[in-house]
């Protein structure tokens, strides 16, 4: 499609400039072998299981979702606010949080509503209302977390979800993330942070593309990147005991996942595509230089999480703009207990060999041009992992011992790729039986960055 080229020509151009031309022509190649693969199309819910969701509600739990607007475009706002009251689960309010100079945003809600029939709720009305929908006109414009801030004081909901004043969510969004809760109460592990995957959309909103289908919780990638994002909701009593803060704006959303991470919050992944990001000349998602102070945002984030921590790291950006990585000026086993082993890739001259071990099996990640970056560049990143490859490990002190006796029951195997695998993945489960976590480190030993 031609606007998707023309963003895919914006980012070559824009990483040439960042990391010069060798990267740019690997980047560039990359991204046309990914074109060639079999191409997304999005498969809304069926109207039958929405008409289901409709009819059985997945619970009582109730959603705040709180929007920052700013001189929003009116064909954007229509569409947001359509996305919000077609959604299959009732138990929600809409906040919109007005910091536009003109009337545009309220002129248009107030059309909008009227057409709908809907009653606009007073700004600080006092009794929740299912499907409400609340316009708060701010002062002034004082940037995107302050504006946000005042929306969640005015949040009702036990979950605040945050979206974006010119993107979508899909109609079963609320309903995912309240079946979503209502299992976490009957495990006993009510989650305090939701989040799922999502895709792009064109501006139009008629051509979706780039899924983003999510790992779940891994603190290692998100301190690599927020592959968070969005849709995010978070316990109101949290959010509210956190707020956003003013000086990460560009990356508020990510410095407010950190330390939530960082407070040992619980966060349940939905996998399932639940948020349409959309893609305008004016988005970060189809013009990356458009807010390149967001990613100096998102790189002082990372640093607060680790002085937080007590880790003597640097933090430094990546060849893709919004990827970070921390080097520990001191060994890592040491400053970070909670570690057993660092695991890195395997030597190959030709194809990153990840080390890295699938519950089915395979290697992550394998067969991967050397100096290509993987899906959402995951496999230039540093990473928690369940199983790597033992030969290709640093292992703490105290389980030297058990590491050097399945060294040596691998050497009488003689290698064998089956034997070698077993006994990496026997190990780890060694490593996990006594209470520690292994880190992945794709530039430990000769991995691309």
């Amino acid at each position: 499609m031609a606007v998707l080229s023309r963003t895919n020509l914006k980012r070559t151009w824009y990483y040439f400039r960042k990391n010069g031309i060798k990267a740019a022509y690997l980047a560039a190649l990359e991204r046309l072998e990914d074109s060639r693969k079999t191409p997304y199309i999005y498969q809304p819910p069926s109207e039958s299981e929405l008409q289901k969701q409709r009819s059985q509600p997945a619970g009582d739990v109730r959603f705040s979702v709180v929007v920052p607007a700013y001189e929003t475009r009116t064909e954007y706002l229509e569409a947001l606010l359509e996305s919000v009251y077609t959604q299959t689960y009732p138990r929600w309010e809409l906040l919109i949080a007005d910091a536009s100079e003109s009337a545009g945003v309220k002129t248009a809600l107030e059309q909008w509503t009227k057409k709908r029939g809907i009653l606009l709720e007073r700004e600080n009305a006092d009794s929740w209302k299912d499907r409400g929908i609340r316009y708060i006109q701010l002062k002034k414009n004082e940037g995107i977390s302050r504006n946000t801030n005042i929306g969640i004081d005015h949040a009702k909901g036990d979950y605040i979800g945050l979206l974006d004043h010119d993107d979508l969510l899909t109609p079963d969004a609320l309903y995912e993330f309240a079946a979503a809760v209502e299992e976490g109460k009957k495990a006993d592990l009510q989650p305090q942070v939701l989040y799922s995957d999502e895709d792009k959309c064109d501006g139009p909103a008629a051509s979706f593309y780039e899924p983003h289908c999510k790992p779940d919780f891994n603190k290692d990638l998100l301190l690599s990147n927020n592959y968070i994002c969005h849709f995010l909701a978070m316990e109101s009593a949290l959010l509210k005991k956190l707020k956003l803060r003013p000086e990460f704006d560009g990356a508020q959303d990510y410095d407010l996942v950190l330390r939530a991470a960082r407070q040992g919050a619980r966060f349940l992944h939905v996998p399932k595509i639940l948020y349409h990001w959309r893609c305008h000349d004016d988005s970060t998602a189809a013009n990356p230089q458009s807010k390149s102070y967001a990613y100096e945002a998102g790189k002082r984030a990372v640093e607060d999480f680790c002085r937080a921590a007590g880790w003597q790291a640097n933090v430094s950006h990546l060849k893709h703009l919004g990827f970070y990585r921390i080097d520990y000026t001191e060994d890592v086993l040491k400053q970070r207990p909670e570690l057993g082993a660092l695991a890195a890739p395997l030597t190959d001259r030709k194809m990153l060999r990840s080390g890295i071990y699938e519950e089915d099996g395979k290697m992550r990640y394998e067969g991967l041009r050397k100096g290509f970056s993987g899906p959402m560049h995951r496999a230039a990143l540093q990473q928690d992992v369940e199983r790597a490859d033992l030969r290709s490990m640093r292992v703490r002190d105290e389980l030297a011992p058990l590491y050097e006796e399945a060294l040596k029951r691998l050497k009488k195997t003689g290698g064998k790729e089956e034997e070698i695998r077993r006994e990496s993945v026997g190990f780890c489960e060694e490593i996990k039986k006594a209470g520690y976590q292994i880190l992945w480190d794709p530039s430990e030993s000769g991995g691309q960055s």
